[in-house]
C-alpha cells in the first residue's frame, strides 16, 4: 500500500501511464479500462498503477465524493467480476488528501499479461488508454516468465499444436472469447492467437490450460483430465451399478456430457392437485452444474493422476475431487463473498469465456439457493487437505 505521503504527490501530479484521476465512479466501464491498462503495463515499469476516485482529473483536488462501503464494493467487484481476464490484482481502500475522504485502487502489473476486458486488450501508453497493437500484445506476451505462472499455465513437455483441436478454437473459442471487432480487424496468426489467450506459449508449445480446454486427448498428458460416474442402485459402493461412464476430452465436452447424464437421471415426480400440476426433480439443475463445474475447474491437476468422482446413490449425490481448498479459501471463508481463489485461474477465464461460467465466485451461493428453492437439504462439504467433497441428498 503507498503511504499518504506518496498518495498525495500521485494525486497532485499529471495523469500519466499509470496514474488516472477521476471525479466519481459513475463511468465504471472507464475505470474498468483503466484497470485493465494498469494491469497490462505496456511500460514495463513493473510499479503499481493508481486510480483514485473522488479527485478531480484537472486540479487533482478532492471533489468531497461520499466514499462509502458500496463504493468501495462496487470497485472491489472489479477483481472477479470476470470482465477482466486474467484476473487483475487489486487493493481497494479509502484515504485522505487534505483531510477529505477518496476512494483509492492500486492496480499490480499482472505477472501473466495480456489481460483483456471483454475480449479487448486495453494498454496505456501515456495518460490514456488505447486498444492493444499487434506489437503491443507481443510485447506483453514475451514478458512472461514460466516460473512465476500457476501449473495451468505451464508448458507441457512434448505437446504441440497438433495436439489441440484447432477448429474448434478458430470456429468456436475464439467469437466467444475476443471481441468481433478486434478479431475481424487482427491478422494474428493461430499461434499468436493463442499465446494472446495464455493457452499456449510464445514459441507455440500448448501449456495445460490450452490442453485441457482445447486437446484432443488431455489425458495423453495429464492423466488425471477425466470424470468418472457411476450410479449405484442403493445406498452403498457394494451396491448394484446401474450405469457408469467415464468423461474424457476437452472440458467444454465434459461439462456439456455431465449437463447431459444429470438431466436423464433427474427424476421428476408430477402431482396433480386439481387443475394445477407441479413437477418437483429429486436433485435441482442449476444445483448440479454448479457444484461439477467447480469440481473440474478446481480440482488439482499437477500432483494427482486420480479423476474426478461422481456418484450418484439412491438416496444422494457425491462429487470428489483431488485437492482441498486452495489460496486464500478457508473453512471460514468458503461460499462467501471474496472468500475464493482460482487453482487453475487460465482454466476458469476459459470456461467463462465460453459461457460455461456465468459469474466467479458464485457457485457454491447458487448451488445452495438451488436446493433451497428445490426443498433439497443443505449441500454438504467436507474439506480434507488432499481433497474435496460436495454431497447433495435428495428432495424428500
Amino acid at each position: 500500500m503507498l503511504t499518504p505521503e506518496q498518495l498525495a504527490e500521485l494525486a497532485a501530479d499529471m495523469e500519466s501511464f499509470r496514474v488516472e484521476r477521476k471525479a466519481s465512479a459513475a463511468s465504471i466501464d472507464k475505470i474498468e479500462e483503466t484497470v485493465c491498462a494498469f494491469a497490462n503495463d505496456l511500460s514495463g515499469a513493473g510499479k503499481v498503477g493508481v486510480i483514485f476516485v473522488g479527485v478531480d482529473d484537472k486540479s487533482g483536488l478532492p471533489t468531497g465524493l461520499p466514499i462509502t462501503d458500496a463504493l468501495l464494493l462496487k470497485l472491489t467487484e472489479l477483481r472477479g467480476n470476470g470482465k477482466i481476464l486474467p484476473f487483475p490484482q487489486l487493493l481497494v481502500y479509502r484515504a485522505e488528501i487534505e483531510g477529505t475522504p477518496i476512494a483509492v485502487v492500486e492496480v499490480e502489473p499482472s505477472a501473466t499479461p495480456p489481460v483483456r476486458l471483454r475480449g479487448r486488450t486495453v494498454v496505456r501508453p501515456g495518460p490514456g488508454g488505447a486498444t492493444a497493437t499487434r506489437e503491443d500484445e507481443r510485447v506483453l506476451v514475451e514478458r512472461r516468465r514460466s516460473q512465476e505462472l500457476a501449473f495451468d499455465q505451464r508448458t507441457v513437455h512434448g505437446a504441440t499444436l497438433d495436439d489441440l483441436d484447432l477448429q474448434y478454437f478458430t470456429s468456436e473459442f475464439l467469437p466467444s472469447a475476443v471481441d468481433p471487432g478486434v478479431l475481424a480487424e487482427n491478422g494474428r496468426s493461430v499461434a499468436e492467437q493463442l499465446a494472446a489467450l495464455h493457452l499456449a506459449s510464445p514459441d507455440a508449445i500448448p501449456n495445460v490450460a490450452g490442453l485441457l480446454v482445447l486437446g484432443r486427448d488431455p489425458t495423453a498428458f495429464i492423466p488425471g483430465a477425466y470424470v468418472q460416474f457411476v450410479r449405484f442402485d442403493g445406498t452403498e459402493m457394494t451396491d448394484p451399478i446401474v450405469d457408469r461412464k467415464e468423461l474424457a476430452g476437452p472440458l467444454p465436452r465434459v461439462l456439456r456430457q455431465m449437463d447431459d447424464i444429470t438431466a436423464a437421471h433427474i427424476h421428476v415426480a408430477t402431482d396433480v392437485n386439481g387443475r394445477t400440476e407441479s413437477r418437483a426433480p429429486d436433485y435441482p439443475m442449476p444445483a448440479m452444474q454448479q457444484l461439477l463445474r467447480n469440481a473440474v475447474m478446481h480440482r488439482n491437476y499437477e500432483t494427482s493422476h486420480a479423476p474426478a468422482q461422481w456418484y450418484w446413490f439412491s438416496d444422494r449425490i457425491e462429487i470428489h475431487n483431488p485437492g482441498g481448498l486452495f489460496g486464500r479459501a478457508t473453512r471460514e471463508t468458503f461460499g462467501k463473498p471474496g472468500g475464493n481463489d482460482y487453482r487453475n485461474p487460465t482454466v476458469a477465464a476459459a470456461l467463462y469465456q465460453v459461457g460455461l461460467v456465468q459469474r466467479f465466485g458464485m457457485g457454491v451461493p447458487l448451488a445452495r439457493k438451488a436446493c433451497a428453492d428445490n426443498a433439497n437439504p443443505e449441500p454438504e462439504f467436507i474439506f480434507d487437505q488432499p481433497s474435496f467433497a460436495a454431497i447433495v441428498r435428495a428432495r424428500s
